[in-house]
């Protein structure tokens, strides 16, 4: 018996906008979480969450894309190609020793039966690590 992984982000589940069935676990996977993210979700894993040095220049140059005059979304996405964000966490992912038992421990639990839905704090028009996190956690649990 295999559960599933899903994501959604923070904003969705405060509003009820999501289309989850409250059956899964909700996993954080924010590095550094404010104090109102530990009660949205039942746990968080920050070794998931993408590595400091890349979100603080990937938001530096989303915020000089802003004052350039791109609109939020699009300064977002646009510093996430120009940051190689995706090669990077990838990277981050298959490397970093606490990353890969994080992945390992989540996907064993899927593989247990276990529903769960990675949350962060990017809205559906941004892209987002946890996109990329749960195509690595399926292709985990599809090894298997």
């Amino acid at each position: 018996m295999s559960g599933a992984v899903r994501e959604t982000y923070a904003a969705a589940i405060q509003h009820d906008l999501t289309d989850l069935d409250g059956e899964e676990t909700l996993v954080g996977v924010v590095r550094e979480p404010t104090g109102w993210f530990h009660a949205a979700v039942d746990e968080n894993v920050p070794e998931l969450g993408p590595p400091k040095p890349l979100l603080d220049e990937t938001k530096q140059r989303a915020e000089d894309l802003q004052m350039q005059g791109l609109c939020e979304e699009g300064a977002h996405n646009a510093a996430w190609d120009e940051t190689e964000f995706e090669r990077r966490y990838g990277t981050y992912l298959t490397r970093d020793d606490d990353a890969q038992r994080a992945v390992e421990e989540l996907a064993a639990r899927v593989r247990g039966g276990e529903t769960v839905a990675l949350v962060c704090f990017e809205g559906d028009r941004k892209r987002c690590h946890r996109t990329l996190l749960q195509e690595r956690l399926r292709e985990r649990i599809d090894e298997a």
